[in-house]
């Protein structure tokens, strides 16, 4: 091995002459540049007990490859395939020649042997085997081809570093190293593991040299993990993986007859449920969890027996099925239908959408607003006109065009001028409801609750009024609305009623807009207060004067030097006219 190592630092350092009379002394081709030379002596001299042939380089093991790229003097990180890939390009091409550029004028073929030896997709045009080939290119570019210079120096440091692998040293797996991992793991994980930390305990062992993708191995692990349990079956009972969704755990079970009455009172409002999965997965997902969890447990306030484990599992069950159904129908309204049936379900569907599109607005009208129920029903409307909801592709369409009518209804409401007055009213309400009392706030709630009825107060004493909005009035809002129980007579909230009461009568044509109260500014001050600040205020204001500490003297001296300065500039300026006169006569 001493020799190997010996031979491996001399063929890193050599110069091309050297190499190429080391190829000749071993009967090995000479052509080529000097790191495809030097790459070839090492892999007949250095590493002669490795079959690294292009068919074989695939089945060399990952922890191997690392160390035979490092011989190589290669870069040794990357996934599995990567390292394939640069040990197959640093032995079998020319850098100078496999280049992007020059992908272009291989053949079909050439190229799709190309992507088979690199692990890559062989289907698509040339063009398509092309990029993948020149992605690969790209991604090892500098990594293959060379040996890294620090290689080529002389250091002594460094060869005590190389290693040479050698096949023989490589033992299979053993079954002792992999029980020993599996009760680990089953320490590190009292509680129960998930299909995601047993891949990645698996991925672990590949990554030790593990070959888990064999049968015999995938066996062993398998075999280890019930062995593991069964020994500890009597001491503490080892948890097993969790399969099922965090909602169907739960405290309460019962007999089995009265397991199976609720299980027929469920199936009897799978309507109503799934409907109601709909709504949910509109805006969550089964994957978040403690959102999951909340609507399962909202159902129970809808009747459903959700503390009963069986039941809850069943629930989760069908909302599980419910995303699936909706990532489907999702899949089809935007593919082309799989058979002749389904063709005929979608031409009748496209036949009375106009139908059903006239029937949807009565019918979420009919329901109050109440979107589960409304839905269910437009599911009745479709089923009575002979569509059958079992494709995917027509209750996608059913469904999207029940959501498009809410999203066109919320868009009107937008629109619709009560609306708009009662947004205005309630944006006044809530200003500034961050510093009131909860009290209050939960007054402006029950306001909100009920502004239809507070419209129709408002209404009814705007005309009994006849168009005018005093104190009086105001006062009688005030009142009725304290006898029912509302808790107005604040200063908080008084000036918000009488402001809101105004907006409604200036809306309704009662009242003018410059006759609505206006709110109280938010700083309340008291009277001494006021004469502190108005004081404030005057010594602010005579820091702003100009100062008049001059004396009487000072200012008729200021003066009799300004006239005398005037004085000298009549004079400079006579003369200087003088002058001028002399120069134009002498000029002429």
């Amino acid at each position: 091995m001493t020799d190997k190592v010996d031979l491996l630092c001399e063929l890193y350092q050599a110069r091309f002459d050297r190499l190429k009379e080391m190829a000749s002394v071993s009967e090995l081709p000479k052509n080529g540049p000097v790191e495809v030379v030097r790459a070839r002596l090492i892999k007949n001299l250095v590493l002669t007990d490795w079959d690294l042939s292009k068919e074989n380089i695939k089945s060399i093991k990952n922890k191997n490859l690392g160390e035979i790229l490092g011989v190589f003097g290669l870069k040794k990180s990357g996934s599995i395939r990567e390292r394939r890939q640069r040990l197959y390009l640093h032995l079998y091409e020319d850098p100078k020649t496999l280049t992007a550029e020059n992908l272009d004028k291989m053949n079909k073929q050439d190229i799709h042997s190309l992507c088979k030896i690199l692990e890559l997709p062989l289907t698509g045009d040339k063009q398509t085997l092309l990029v993948r080939v020149a992605g690969v290119l790209a991604s090892q570019q500098g990594s293959w081809g060379k040996v890294k210079k620090s290689l080529k120096r002389k250091n002594d440091n460094a060869k005590s570093k190389i290693v040479i692998p050698n096949p023989s040293e490589d033992d299979d797996y053993s079954s002792t190293n992999i029980q020993d991992s599996v009760e680990k793991f089953i320490e590190e994980h009292p509680e129960g593991w998930s299909f995601e930390e047993e891949s990645e305990f698996r991925n672990n062992l590949a990554d030790d040299g593990v070959e888990i993708s064999r049968v015999e191995v995938s066996n062993s692990i398998d075999n280890a993990l019930k062995t593991v349990q069964q020994e500890n079956e009597s001491e503490t009972p080892i948890p097993q993986m969790n399969q099922t969704a965090p909602s169907i755990v739960a405290d309460t079970e019962i007999d089995t007859l009265e397991r199976e009455a609720a299980i027929i009172e469920v199936e009897s409002r799978i309507a109503e449920i799934e409907s109601s999965a709909r709504d949910f997965l509109t805006v969550s997902s089964t994957s978040n969890s403690e959102d999951f969890e909340l609507f399962i447990d909202n159902l129970g306030s809808h009747g459903l027996p959700v503390d009963i484990k069986s039941v809850r599992a069943y629930l989760t069950d069908i909302v599980m099925k419910m995303e699936f159904k909706i990532d489907s129908e999702k899949d089809a309204i935007n593919s082309m239908p799989n058979s002749w049936s389904e063709r005929e379900a979608i031409r009748q569907f496209e036949n009375a959408r106009s139908s059903l599109r006239d029937q949807l607005s009565n019918t979420i009208n009919l329901h109050d607003g109440d979107l589960i129920k409304a839905r269910m029903a437009f599911e009745e409307i479709a089923k009575s006109m002979g569509l059958d909801l079992r494709i995917p592709s027509i209750s996608g369409r059913l469904h999207a065009l029940f959501d498009l009518q809410v999203d066109l209804s919320e868009a009107e409401g937008l629109q619709d001028p009560n609306i708009a007055r009662r947004n205005r009213v309630l944006k006044i309400l809530h200003h500034g409801s961050v510093h009131i009392t909860p009290e209050e706030r939960r007054v402006i709630d029950r306001l909100e609750r009920n502004i239809v009825a507070f419209e129709q107060l408002v209404e009814t004493v705007m005309e009994s009024s006849e168009g005018t909005f005093t104190e009086s009035q105001q006062a009688l809002i005030i009142r009725f609305l304290e006898s029912r129980g509302y808790d107005v007579n604040t200063p908080d909230l008084r000036p918000k009623i009488l402001a809101s009461a105004g907006i409604i009568g200036s809306e309704l044509g009662y009242i003018s807009p410059s006759e609505i109260p206006k709110i109280a500014p938010g700083v309340i001050v008291s009277e001494t207060e006021v004469d502190s600040i108005i004081t404030e205020l005057k010594s602010l204001a005579s820091s702003f004067k100009p100062k008049t500490d001059f004396s009487i003297e000072e200012i008729i001296s200021e003066d009799e030097d300004l006239n005398d300065a005037g004085e000298r500039v009549k004079s400079a300026r006579e003369k200087i006219n003088h002058i001028d006169d002399i120069l134009a006569r002498l000029r002429g």
